[in-house]
Parts: C-alpha cells; sequence; structure tokens
C-alpha cells in the first residue's frame, strides 16, 4: 500500500501535490503504528528531492539511515567465558548485536566447564568464548576438558597473545574453530562466530 501510494503521488506533477505526498509520508512515519517507517521517510525524502528541497530531503534520507530492522533473536546458547567484567559485557553486547539472547557468562575456567556441561546435558550446543588468561584454569586446559565431554563443540579464542605464540598454536590445534586477538570489534566477533556457526552446519 505504501508503495502503491509512492508511486501514485511521484506520478504527479503538481508541486503542490508532491510537496503533500512528502507531509503525508512525513506524518505517516511518526504513527506508533506505522510498519513501514523507513519506507516512508524514504518516499517523504524522494517527494522532497524532487521538488529542490534538498536540506529537508537531506535530513529526512538521513533520519532514514538510522532506521533498522532488529536481528533475528537465536535460540542456540553461547557462552562467554572471561574473568575481565568489561571484556565480558562488551562481548555479551556485541553476541546481542549478532541477535544471540540466550548468553551465559562465568569469571573463571571451573565455573565456565560446569556451566558448558550443564548445557550438554540438556541437548544444547552452545558456542563458548574462550579467554585464554583465566585465573584458575589456562584457556587451553579448559578448551581440553569440554573437548573430551563434546568432540564438536565450537570455541573461539580470545587473547592478547599472538596467533602464533606456543600456546595459542597449542588450543588452535586442538579444534577450536576461531582465534580473536584483544583488541576486538564488533566485525571481528561476528566473523569468528561466523565460522563456529558454519562448522556446526557441516557437522549436522
Amino acid at each position: 500500500m505504501l508503495a502503491a501510494e509512492c508511486k501514485k503521488q511521484h506520478g504527479k506533477d503538481s508541486e503542490n501535490e508532491i510537496a503533500e505526498a512528502g507531509d503525508l509520508f512525513l506524518k505517516y512515519s511518526n504513527r506508533k503504528d506505522a510498519d513501514n517507517v523507513k519506507g516512508a521517510l524514504l518516499c517523504a525524502s524522494k517527494c522532497f528531492l524532487s521538488l529542490g528541497d534538498f536540506d529537508k530531503a537531506r535530513d529526512t534520507y538521513q533520519q532514514a539511515k538510522t532506521m533498522f530492522t532488529e536481528s533475528p533473536q537465536i535460540t542456540r546458547p553461547v557462552v562467554i567465558i572471561d574473568d575481565s567484567k568489561a571484556i565480558a559485557l562488551k562481548l555479551q553486547t556485541y553476541v546481542e548485536k549478532l541477535g544471540y539472547s540466550d548468553i551465559h557468562v562465568f569469571e573463571n575456567g571451573k565455573t565456565g566447564v560446569k556451566g558448558c556441561k550443564d548445557l550438554f546435558s540438556e541437548g544444547k550446543h552452545p558456542i563458548l568464548l574462550l579467554d585464554m588468561g583465566l585465573p584458575d584454569l589456562e584457556g587451553d586446559t579448559v578448551a581440553e576438558k569440554l573437548l573430551k565431554e563434546k568432540l564438536d563443540l565450537q570455541i573461539v579464542v580470545i587473547t592478547a597473545d599472538e596467533k602464533t605464540t606456543e600456546r595459542v598454536n597449542k588450543t588452535l590445534s586442538s579444534g577450536v574453530s576461531a582465534f580473536i586477538q584483544k583488541p576486538f570489534t564488533l566485525d571481528e566477533v561476528k566473523k569468528a562466530i561466523d565460522v563456529a556457526e558454519s562448522e556446526y552446519d557441516l557437522l549436522q
């Protein structure tokens, strides 16, 4: 309906009619029950552009750009094991932005191992984001323990170490899915999780 109205209004030659169309789309975008706010704003921007009102067209277009569609919620659990509350929170925020909602955070290796085993017993298949430098158990020890329990577990190693260091190499060779070096970005976390998801899909 919105697209049809947009096409109809843009087909008119009268500047007054086009201006009215632009205002109509703006008004629609402000309605609480509007189901296509971004589309309405883009149509309004086109109307203002055709009238030569470049400032209004630009402002409306920028408003449309800020609109986003929330990522679909992914039911697969994600486990974060990191003793730094700041880094754990950053990871949790990034993972939520990627659409994951079932997130479990642990501050040390022992509770993290137990948390993962509990998920295994429920028949779940988590992705593990694992810090290498934990206060009680080294990350490679945690990875080894969990891979013995669940060989097809997807583990993403997170560390400040270089990928070429002996400890990281040992952990990577044990069967982990991906590696993230600190400091990291959302894009790097996304790429690592995508690798883990692809590996999981291949094993199904």
